[in-house]
């Protein structure tokens, strides 16, 4: 959260860096017109302060009296800081240069000054030559303004994960062009200063709630993937969803089920993982959050394995639990030469990602329309587990990233209202069904429920979201 300490300190740097570049060639100008305001030396004590205060400046662009948020939020803060005083200094210092240049430029040859004392030395010299020392001070200005640049930019590059790898790109091709290169900097300084304040105010919401342990439920949390991916250690598919619970009080773990494998494989997995958690931790049952896929593997866990036992909760999150009637279409198309070749490629690739026998065409084959309708039939709720599921929809195809995209008008077509991948009717399952949208923009896509691509999301907030849904299983007694 920016605070009046903050901007205090941007403005003083602003005018230390002025002070700095232009104290010697203003004094020289008053000078020349019989004010005398510093000695030489006075100007060089003054100068060397300056530039001991830009060096501070670059390490310490913003000042706060109490630590707020995380250090990659601080480097990012202090990264905007400097990209803003950049440009504005810039800006001041073009116009101040344009200015001089245009009144000495007019007096020497229009009015003809023949000369212009020099303080320092106490000589004179033509008003042709104390351009050469605006032009030498321009160059210490320019050399300055990199410093600054550079310094804010990379901070922000390395740390800002709003930006994404978009506006790094556009950043950089903008920076070539004059003018544009203005418009991509402002647009990253409001991208990247957005998300400072967000972060800030996120932090200071969990420190204000820490004691309260909203999400310290009576089971332990599981998270159950869907299909394609795996529960990575160093890139978490619930992006920063965990961490947000685990701020919140909650236990939490993860399925580790296979990638792509039928449901009724994924479901053994599940079951296994379950009672290992029961087993190590004592802790009698656990509440499953289960995203697309994961959802009926979960289900298949408790109806066909034995699980139902060791499970108080199974919330699915956009799970086709009625399948995808697109992806019927799409088998009947494409030839089966095409889909045995990409099955054999992702087969042999996730095996060495940690698959034990992956199987692409089964999951897939699991999540059309007429394998589901199979499964609700083999699959009957257990009554000792309480069931409800979460449904979002996107408000137009831009509104998702690739794949999400170009799969969202298919999906339309044949299903209606979807997430770029499941129909919002698929998704309905238990006795608690809720539907997330957004009134104005993009919609909510089947990436962004499991905080995917870590965009905050105006009108949004996936964190949050969790937050509560846990928080109602606590309140329930869960």
């Amino acid at each position: 959260m920016r605070t009046s300490g903050k901007t205090l300190w941007k403005l003083l740097s602003i005018l230390i860096i002025l002070l700095a570049l232009n104290i010697r060639i203003t004094n020289a100008l008053l000078y020349s017109k019989g004010i005398e305001v510093l000695t030489p030396s006075a100007c060089t004590v003054i100068q060397v302060l300056c530039f001991i205060l830009i060096a501070y400046m670059n390490f310490f662009p913003t000042f706060t009296v109490r630590k707020i948020s995380t250090t990659r939020n601080k480097i990012l803060e202090d990264g905007v800081s400097l990209l803003q005083i950049f440009l504005t200094t810039t800006i001041i210092e073009t116009i101040y240069s344009i200015a001089i240049l245009i009144v000495y430029g007019t007096a020497f040859f229009i009015v003809g000054v023949p000369s212009v004392p020099d303080p320092d030395s106490g000589f004179s010299f033509l008003a042709g030559e104390y351009i050469i020392l605006l032009v030498w001070h321009l160059a210490i200005a320019f050399l300055v303004e990199l410093v600054l640049f550079w310094n804010g930019i990379i901070r922000v590059y390395l740390t800002s994960v709003q930006l994404g790898m978009k506006w790094r790109v556009i950043g950089i091709i903008c920076g070539w062009i004059p003018i544009a290169q203005i418009y991509a900097l402002c647009k990253i300084i409001r991208i990247a200063g957005n998300e400072v304040i967000y972060e800030n105010e996120k932090y200071l919401l969990n420190q204000i709630r820490a004691e309260n342990e909203e999400c310290r439920t009576r089971y332990p949390i599981l998270l159950v993937h869907g299909v394609f991916f795996r529960d990575f250690r160093f890139f978490n598919y619930w992006g920063r969803i965990p961490a947000e619970l685990k701020k919140n009080g909650a236990t939490v773990f993860y399925g580790n089920q296979q990638s792509a494998a039928s449901v009724e494989k994924c479901g053994e997995e599940l079951t296994e993982r379950i009672k290992q958690i029961v087993q190590e931790t004592g802790c009698e049952k656990v509440n499953i959050i289960a995203h697309s896929k994961g959802g009926l593997d979960s289900r298949y866990a408790i109806s066909a394995c034995g699980a139902a036992d060791y499970v108080a909760t199974l919330t699915t999150v956009n799970t086709p639990h009625n399948g995808c009637i697109f992806a019927d279409h799409l088998l009947n198309k494409i030839p089966e030469k095409v889909c045995c070749n990409v099955a054999s490629k992702y087969n042999a690739a996730l095996s060495k990602f940690g698959d034990s026998d992956p199987n692409f065409m089964e999951a897939v084959q699991d999540l059309t329309a007429s394998s589901c309708a199979r499964l609700n039939t083999m699959l009957p709720d257990s009554p000792q587990v309480y069931y409800q599921s979460v449904g979002t929809k996107m408000a137009r195809a831009s509104g998702g990233r690739f794949p999400l995209n170009m799969a969202y008008p298919m999906v339309k077509h044949f299903d209606g209202d979807n997430d770029g991948l499941v129909s919002v009717d698929s998704m309905k399952w238990g006795s608690n069904f809720i539907c997330l949208t957004v009134p104005e923009g993009r919609g909510i896509s089947h990436g962004d429920m499991i905080d995917l691509n870590r965009e905050n999301i105006p009108g949004f907030d996936v964190r949050e979201f969790y937050v509560g849904l846990v928080r109602d299983l606590k309140e329930m007694g869960y």
